[in-house]
């Protein structure tokens, strides 16, 4: 379970990111933050901020169409 929740479904590239990129802000150095999205293109877009930022991609997957990312914000 993660430390912070962020709701993205419905949204369409790029405000998944823009909305998680936000949210980070307010997220402690070493938590996490859960994320849901519908648009297929947030795999990839999620796994190049996480590798842009330093953020940690900490798990993904889909459930029916509802992708699921838990990242951790950097000490």
């Amino acid at each position: 379970m993660a430390d912070h929740f962020l709701d993205a479904q419905g949204l369409n590239c790029p405000l998944p990111i823009l909305r998680a990129k936000k949210a980070l802000k307010g997220v402690p150095a070493g938590e996490t933050l859960e994320i849901l999205s519908t648009d297929a293109g947030s795999v990839a877009d999620f796994a190049a901020f996480c590798r842009t930022t330093g953020n940690e991609l900490l798990q993904q997957g889909e459930d029916g169409g509802v992708y699921r990312f838990i990242l951790r914000k950097p000490a």
